[in-house]
């Protein structure tokens, strides 16, 4: 045995045996890695695969007789091993991308994932192709997307297109319809389908429309139907929802094309009979006579039969209740049934402070919004409005402080706003709720919007109604029901408030004058050059509080120049922009000299007493106009706008009346030229009426009608006649 001083070289030559192998996991010694081995390592950052576990050799005798593998020598391999780790190397792994679970998948069948996404859609297409009318479906789809392009496809080949698509779809089109991605194929049939073929269609889908508007892609197949078809096809459709409205109207998918139904094409009658519906399961049931004419007002019914209201009115609550907190509010059909509720609780009960409150309870306040915007649902807000106290109207007033303008010039909502005037007794809430929100808070856009209103056939009612009432000029027959709405608020507001009508009126109007003044002064031009705006400014200068005079100046400003200038028509084929002129002079505009003729009178005519009524303090409109027209007083006294000089010489305060009185007697002979001939507009209504006499002799159905010839008394200027006797 060696000594512990024996040197190294000497110990090199002997060898150290080897120690015993254990069953457990032996570490393996460290070997050097040929080119091939460091190509193939994986690279620092990246997964790594567990190595393969090497097979431990059964025969231990190969194992004592390789002492020189276990010293580190390089292991031999063969050609199927190496084939073995290539075809491994090649399966994807969790580093290409794909799920684990997607990895294993791919591992157990040998596929790569490019195979195993075109076996994917192989099996797609065979699932499709088994399918009924999967040939039929296919075609379809390849003729719509040809059709889809009308601008595209030539008139002949699409009636041929059109041809093919009802030969594969007639006697099918239910199954068709149900699927989403066919249905669009039979909307383009009915597109530039005849009427026949449409009544086809409709009569095929008989029995269906219901399930139809419960499908998220098949309902609009309803609407084109109706909205391209007939009466016939209305009648086929509409009746199918009955016994049905009070399920479809919960639908989230039914219930909007039940809605469209009820609004834009259903009849009357159809109207009462889907509203009937909301009044309980007795009128789903047990439906009348079709002949039979029935009404929707809930009033009618519980004066038939009182011993239904409670009934009723419960379940009209709980279905309208049902409807606000599913946030499904726009529905004409809704707003429709909360006013038969309302106009059917009895005042000062529970029912109506209830009903106030569920209103109030939209916290978002899309429900007021939808509501004001509809004929039924503007008159609830309106009577919410009128029957709720102080802080329910301050509540209601905040929810449309984002609309108002929008309100303003809505046929529907504007009524709103009349209310609040009419309702709320804290004028100066309402002025500061209302006025910067309806006109801007903006001092430029204020003037722009109150031009803009001023010129808007509901907007202006919202300004001038504060200065005009209720006069017939400001709500002509097509605003009648804005006076059937305040009627109903005035009644109502006997019990709920308290201030005078006419203070709270004024007081309003005191608030409003600074915003309508100022747009005076700032657009007069563009005011007197339109009908409602020379109306609005004689309505505000006449009622407004303030300081009237720079708006007046602005006025007598407009009425400065050449009174004979007409702008010239625009020729066809011309350029608007490029041969741009000034418009024509006020005074050749028929509401351009009312307008002043009013202000110098200074006050309205009183259809009673054939008089005028001034107006305290007076304008003295008439010298502020003087000067900017006494350069040309021949030319109005003898223009369209004569009377507009008669006002002068007639008017108490006018201090140049000598000086008007001695210009007239210089152009005397041109007064009495213009009372003779035939002024333009004479000129032009005879040409008119010879015009039509010629027609009507030419005409074959030869109607012995006299023709009314214009008289002598017609003829020549009236305010220049009128103006000579006063010289």
């Amino acid at each position: 045995m060696p000594s512990a001083t024996t040197t190294k070289s000497a110990m090199a030559g002997t060898k150290r045996k080897s120690a015993p192998i254990k069953e457990a996991h032996v570490k393996e010694s460290k070997k050097m890695k040929t080119n091939a081995e460091r190509e193939m390592a994986p690279k620092k950052g990246l997964a790594v695969k567990p190595p393969r576990r090497a097979k431990i050799a059964e025969n231990s005798a190969s194992e004592s007789s390789d002492d020189d593998d276990s010293d580190g020598g390089v292991p031999l391999r063969t050609m199927s091993d190496v084939e073995e780790n290539e075809e491994e190397e090649n399966l994807p792994s969790a580093t290409d991308g794909l799920h684990p679970d997607r990895v294993k998948a791919v591992v157990a069948n040998s596929q790569s994932s490019k195979e195993a996404h075109a076996k994917q859609k192989q099996l797609v297409k065979e699932r499709k192709a088994a399918k009924p009318l999967a040939d039929d479906l296919s075609r379809t789809k390849k003729l719509w997307e040809r059709l889809r392009r009308k601008s595209h496809v030539p008139v002949e080949e699409r009636k041929k297109l059109v041809a093919e698509l009802f030969e594969i779809i007639t006697g099918r089109i239910k199954d068709f319809v149900l699927k989403h991605d066919s249905v669009r194929v039979v909307q383009t049939a009915i597109k530039y389908a005849n009427p026949e073929q449409k009544r086809m269609i409709a009569k095929e889908l008989s029995g269906t429309y219901c399930q139809l508007a419960e499908s998220k892609y098949a309902k609009f197949l309803i609407g084109k139907l109706l909205v391209q078809g007939d009466d016939e096809i209305r009648d086929i459709i509409v009746p199918e929802f009955f016994g049905h409205v009070r399920r479809l109207i919960k639908h989230p998918e039914a219930s909007w094309i039940l809605d469209d139904v009820y609004r834009g094409v259903a009849t009357k009658q159809q109207k009462a009979i889907i509203l009937r519906e909301w009044y309980g399961a007795e009128f789903a049931l047990f439906q009348n006579d079709k002949s039979e004419k029935i009404s929707g007002d809930l009033s009618d019914i519980l004066e038939a039969d009182a011993g239904k209201r409670a009934p009723i009115m419960r379940a009209l609550q709980e279905l309208i209740n049902h409807l606000i907190q599913k946030k499904l509010t726009g529905f004409t059909l809704l707003h429709d049934a909360m006013l038969q509720y309302f106009l059917n609780a009895k005042a000062g009960t529970k029912e109506i402070t209830d009903f106030i409150e569920l209103i109030k309870g939209d916290e978002e306040g899309d429900l007021l919004k939808n509501l004001a915007f509809t004929k039924s649902g503007s008159r609830v807000v309106s009577l919410c409005l009128a029957y709720g106290t102080a802080k329910d109207r301050k509540l209601v007033l905040k929810a449309y402080k984002d609309t108002l303008q929008m309100m303003a010039g809505d046929a529907n909502a504007h009524a709103v706003i009349l209310t609040a005037y009419e309702v709320i007794d804290d004028t100066v809430l309402t002025a500061k709720s209302i006025f910067p929100e309806l006109l801007s808070k903006d001092a430029a856009k204020q003037v722009e919007n109150t031009v803009f209103s001023a010129n808007d056939l509901n907007a202006r009612t919202t300004l001038l109604y504060l200065f005009q009432g209720r006069s017939k000029a400001l709500f002509p027959a097509s605003h009648s029901g804005d006076l059937e709405i305040l009627k109903e608020v005035d009644q109502v507001r006997q019990t709920t408030s308290k201030k005078d009508p006419e203070i709270r009126r004024s007081e309003l109007g005191k608030a409003l004058s600074p915003y309508l003044l100022k747009a005076i002064e700032s657009a007069a031009s563009d005011l007197v050059s339109t009908s409602f705006g020379c109306q609005f400014i004689t309505e505000v200068l006449f009622a407004a509080d303030g300081d009237k005079s720079a708006a007046l100046n602005a006025i007598a400003e407009t009425a400065g120049g050449d009174p004979t200038w007409v702008a010239p028509q625009v020729e066809e084929g011309k350029d608007a922009e490029t041969t741009e002129k000034p418009p024509s002079h006020i005074a050749n505009t028929p509401f351009g000299g009312k307008m002043l003729k009013s202000l110098v009178q200074g006050g309205r005519f009183d259809m009673k007493t054939k008089t005028i009524t001034p107006i305290e303090p007076s304008l003295n409109f008439a010298n502020i106009l003087y000067p900017h027209i006494q350069e040309h007083i021949i030319e109005w006294a003898t223009g369209s706008s004569s009377f507009l000089i008669l006002a002068l010489v007639e008017s108490i305060d006018f201090a140049q009346k000598g000086e008007l009185l001695a210009t007239l007697k210089a152009g005397k002979k041109k007064l009495q030229k213009a009372a003779k001939e035939e002024t333009p507009e004479q000129k032009a209504k005879r040409e008119a009426v010879e015009a039509a006499a010629e027609e009507e002799k030419d005409s074959k159905n030869k109607a012995k009608r006299k023709v009314k010839p214009v008289t002598e008394k017609l003829i020549g200027n009236m305010g220049s006649r009128m103006l000579l006797e006063k010289l």
